[in-house]
């Protein structure tokens, strides 16, 4: 497939700023803002761990937007962003689940616990690996693409339930920085300028490289069907 100059111009830039970006929100988490009052050092995990966690939101959303255009249009390019878009969010999901044990061993003294929030986060995991468990389990292309279409559009539900899960909980001892939940109706605690300001960067940033990331993965995949494809003209032509 051949890509206009402009285009992968762009793609460039993007992977530079994706780049750029992470250096300053490592900066940013480790020399501008302070240890938080309650969690010490270890709240400088938060920044990733909340980062990460967005960006597998917007790769397991790419891939449901996906799933329910193909199945809408038959369109093969709407099932690679579904694919693209569940590959990325498994990989940002399980540097959540990493970061959240790096930060649960000093505040908790365990690596892990049964938690809801720890629980669904699991589950979320478990359910889009299965996705690609899926695809590689049937051969016919067609059926392939409408089956994993499905199971994207179904699957985002674990997404939703893991959000919502400590926000009606009252028994989860996990904190809810943004926003009030059963067991904190105020929230977890107070943030300070600094630790909103880069909060707001890393999410940022995240969103950034998401897109950088998918968009790199798309064209790979692209590249590949390309390839299958010439093989299957030279072995039709021998």
């Amino acid at each position: 497939m051949v890509y206009s100059e402009k285009r992968t111009q762009t793609l460039r830039v993007l992977t530079v700023a994706a780049v750029t970006l992470f250096a300053l929100a490592l900066l940013m988490d480790f020399f501008y803002v302070g240890p938080e009052a309650e969690q010490g050092e270890a709240q400088r995990i938060f920044y990733v761990h909340l980062g990460s966690f967005l960006g597998a939101f917007f790769g397991f959303g790419a891939a449901m937007l996906g799933g329910a255009l193909y199945l809408r249009t038959r369109n093969p390019k709407w099932d690679t962003l579904s694919l693209t878009g569940v590959e990325t969010g498994l990989g940002f999901s399980a540097i959540t689940i990493i970061t959240g044990m790096a930060w649960a061993r000093p505040i908790w003294n365990t690596w892990w616990t049964w938690d809801p929030r720890l629980t669904s986060v699991t589950i979320m995991w478990l359910a889009y690996a299965a996705y690609l468990m899926l695809r590689a389990g049937i051969e016919d292309p067609e059926r392939k693409r409408r089956f994993a279409a499905v199971y994207a559009i179904v699957a985002v539900a674990s997404v939703f339930f893991t959000i919502v899960i400590i926000r009606v909980r009252p028994d989860t001892i996990h904190p809810v920085a943004i926003g009030p939940s059963e067991a904190e109706p105020e929230g977890s605690f107070d943030m300070s300028p600094r630790i909103v300001e880069t909060l707001l960067f890393n999410l940022f940033t995240f969103g950034v490289i998401t897109v950088t990331l998918m968009w790199h993965r798309i064209r790979l995949e692209n590249l590949l069907d390309s390839i299958a494809r010439r093989k299957m003209r030279l072995l039709a032509e021998m």
